[in-house]
């Protein structure tokens, strides 16, 4: 099985911990030929996608040269069976652009995951708002003072842009409301941008924020709750949350039940949804992450069990 992954360039992963270096290690294992490519590298002409590919294997994590990389050269994405698109957000035009060349290669039978269409589609925020008896109060409007009622109403409202990751610019206002006007100006650039407002769920500072990965709709057994650190509210990794690996509850796997149809629907086969306490808070789909946290415990191949469901589709 010939595999390419479009992701970012390599000396910008962490990878003792990053899931894309953790597909690709289980890719070596089943014998797969393995390349990558980064946006720079692809181009489009004639009605056909390209890039210029190298082969890479991955080595020693721990190690400063943890990779071995091979230019081969550019070459047709149709050359692959399956590519992964694993690039990190930001998602803007250029992200855009990227599923269209991937798209290209998709309509001449490459399996492309996840699919390009759905990655435009599904927004890993307002998505969720396709599941409301899965989430908590939420709410998404540029208008201050929509906004402001929906605060005065729950008292505790967590406030978030739609395009953020790795907990960057979450805000928790309180009964208090210190700086309400202040962030909401911010947030919405003066009633320009659409923000989502939900309802705190007190479970984060205790429980943590679970992600729990689903491979084409069925969830991992295990899931990484991240506990924010004392005095934050940031369930995530990037902004010093410890995890924890914890067993998926029925209540989890209720929710899962709740969007699996969605998700195969859509062709998207790796998914990181976020739940706090009993409720769904956001659906991850560009480049889930938490795969190496969880194997480390459970020695679950979760890596391998993806890239296997892919092959199926081959």
């Amino acid at each position: 099985m010939k595999l390419a992954i479009l992701m970012d360039p390599l000396n910008t992963l962490k990878p003792y911990k990053d899931s894309t270096v953790a597909m690709i290690k289980s890719a070596q294992v089943m014998g797969w030929s393995c390349s990558y490519f980064t946006p720079f590298d692809m181009f489009s002409a004639d009605g056909k996608a390209y890039a210029n590919v190298q082969d890479v294997t991955i080595c020693d994590e721990t190690l400063e040269d943890w990779a071995e990389v091979m230019p081969i050269g550019e070459k047709p994405l149709t050359e692959f069976d399956i590519i992964l698109m694993r690039k990190d957000p930001p998602f803007n035009l250029e992200y855009i652009y990227a599923t269209y060349a991937l798209e290209l290669a998709e309509r001449e039978g490459v399996v492309v995951a996840n699919k390009p269409q759905s990655l435009r589609d599904a927004n890993e925020k307002f998505f969720t708002l396709n599941f409301p008896d899965c989430c908590p109060k939420t709410l998404v409007s540029r208008d201050i003072q929509r906004l402001r009622a929906f605060w005065k109403t729950y008292q505790n409202v967590i406030f978030k842009p739609l395009e953020g990751m790795g907990g960057r610019s979450v805000f928790h206002v309180d009964e208090v409301a210190r700086n309400l006007s202040v962030i909401l100006e911010e947030l919405t650039h003066g009633q320009t941008t659409n923000i989502m407002a939900q309802q705190y769920i007190p479970e984060i500072s205790t429980l943590g924020d679970k992600r729990i990965l689903l491979i084409n709709g069925e969830p991992v057994p295990y899931a990484l709750a991240r506990v924010p650190l004392q005095g934050e509210l940031r369930g995530n990794l990037a902004a010093g949350a410890e995890g924890k690996v914890v067993a998926i509850n029925d209540r989890d796997r209720w929710i899962c039940l709740q969007i699996a149809s969605t998700l195969k629907t859509k062709g998207l086969y790796f998914v990181g949804i976020d739940v706090i306490g009993d409720y769904l808070t956001e659906i991850n789909i560009t480049s889930p992450t938490c795969i190496q946290e969880i194997t480390a415990e459970t020695g679950l191949d979760i890596a391998g069990n993806y890239l296997r469901f892919l092959a199926t589709l081959v």
